[in-house]
């Protein structure tokens, strides 16, 4: 390795430090790593043609930390991209054990762990990236849920371990991106922990945090309650991102493709088959709301009649008993029979009030079920809107999801035409080899016929001197 550091015109005691401090991580500055479509390209350095602008640069294009910064920028790009990619065509809720978060847990250390300055404690020097990631409590007060979490967690000890539970737990909760992009625009809180050179203090850390966006489409959930997240080594498997350019990758690469697209076309199918049994239900509990809503307006309908008829009999109580207190004044000659009329009209008269005073209550009864029933009325009637608007929707989306199964289906039938296309082309390559074989073989055959001639003639030439 001694051969491949980058050698610099005059050494100094400063580029002695951070070529020191380049090579505590294991990106050294004597590969670039740039991206080449979904792949990672390592290149020396000492193969790249470095020719100075004309113009004074604004970086050293040979400066240790810059080319650093530019590494773990590319290999964050490549490990987010490789982990939604490959938890999309998984399909489920990734777990710890799954190969690509650890990767990616991994390149999130690394570059958090970029230019971070040494802290003197009792116990000797300290680098952790813990104390940049409780500024986010201060900066965001809903952060401090993880916080609290992180500290409650058993079995915790050191810093490291503190940071690395912080990230899974921001990843699960969605906000990982927006919690990076408040610390990396607080640079005069994050300079108290990083020098001014670092990923998180450059344009780099915000790239980052803007990658970090598209994890939000995935589905984590990660126990740490058994992890020793204190101890782990975190190294960078670089195979999972280095390019083989054997036909084995590029066709398993292809029946990868055919199989995702078989697999969508799958599950949009079984998802056309809930919508399209939803559809059906919906439909079934409108027909049962509209059959309902036709037999409340009919008992409404029955209720309003009771009603007219009971304020008919309210009338009619009232002329009777106005008639019978007009009877009772007028002046009898007998005063016996009078007696007796008037008891009699006295009793009908509270027989009469008693049954107002039923009718009224009926009456009252009557008109707040009417009133009941309009409002239960009206709830039907929003109800049914609303499944309507409901049913509306869905069958919008099942005409989409029809959309995209055609295209999908299309799409299957490309990728069938692809691979028979290419598997035609295999076996006119096999043919071709066959004959350029078989056309090999005539040639050596030839040859050999060829050289016995030469020996005969070369014998037969030899025996004409001697004579």
């Amino acid at each position: 390795m001694s051969d491949l550091t980058p050698q610099s015109e005059t050494p100094t005691p400063n580029n002695d430090k951070i070529t020191q401090a380049a090579r505590e991580t294991i990106y050294l500055c004597n590969f670039r790593v740039s991206v080449d479509g979904e792949w990672l390209c390592l290149r020396e350095l000492n193969d790249i043609s470095l020719t100075p602008d004309p113009e004074p640069a604004h970086e050293d294009p040979k400066d240790p930390i810059a080319i650093e910064r530019l590494n773990l920028m590319n290999m964050a790009k490549l490990s987010i991209k490789g982990l939604i990619e490959s938890a999309l065509n998984l399909g489920r809720t990734l777990d710890s054990d799954y190969a690509p978060l650890q990767q990616f847990f991994v390149v999130m250390e690394h570059c958090l762990k970029h230019g971070l300055k040494t802290k003197k404690t009792f116990l000797g020097q300290n680098k952790s990236f813990w104390g940049a990631l409780e500024l986010v409590e201060k900066l965001t007060p809903e952060a401090g849920e993880i916080t609290a979490s992180v500290k409650d967690l058993p079995g915790l000890k050191t810093p490291l371990g503190r940071g690395r539970a912080w990230l899974r737990l921001a990843l699960m909760q969605k906000k990982l991106s927006d919690y990076m992009k408040t610390i990396i625009n607080r640079k005069d809180l994050l300079s108290e922990f990083y020098e001014a050179n670092a990923l998180m203090m450059e344009e780099e850390g915000a790239v980052i945090a803007g990658l970090l966006v598209g994890l939000n489409v995935i589905d984590a959930n990660l126990c740490m309650k058994g992890e020793d997240l204190d101890s782990q080594v975190g190294v960078i498997d670089f195979s999972m991102y280095l390019k083989d350019g054997g036909h084995s990758s590029k066709s398993a690469e292809g029946d990868g493709q055919i199989t995702a697209i078989l697999d969508q076309k799958n599950y949009v199918e079984e998802l056309n088959r809930h919508l399209s049994a939803s559809v059906n239900n919906l439909q079934a509990k409108v027909d049962a709301l509209e059959k309902s809503n036709t037999k409340l307006t009919e008992e409404l309908a029955v209720a309003n009649n009771r009603i007219i008829t009971l304020q008919e009999d309210v009338e009619k109580v009232k002329e009777e008993s106005s008639y019978q207190l007009e009877s009772r004044k007028a002046p009898r000659s007998d005063s016996a029979p009078d007696g007796q009329v008037l008891g009699e009209t006295r009793k009908q008269l509270k027989e009469e009030t008693l049954l107002r005073l039923d009718v009224e209550k009926e009456l009252e009864v009557q008109i707040g079920m009417k009133q009941e029933m309009e409002l239960s009325m009206k709830m039907l009637e929003k109800d049914v809107c609303e499944k309507q608007d409901a049913l509306m929707e869905l069958r919008q989306q099942l005409e989409d999801l029809r959309v995209i199964n055609q295209q999908l289906s299309h799409k299957s039938q490309s990728a069938d035409a692809g691979s028979k296309q290419k598997s035609e082309a295999i076996s006119r390559l096999e043919e071709k080899i066959n004959q350029i074989s078989g056309t090999v073989k005539q040639m050596e055959t030839s040859e050999k016929h060829l050289v016995k001639q030469a020996r005969n003639l070369n014998s037969a030439a030899g025996k004409l001197l001697q004579q």
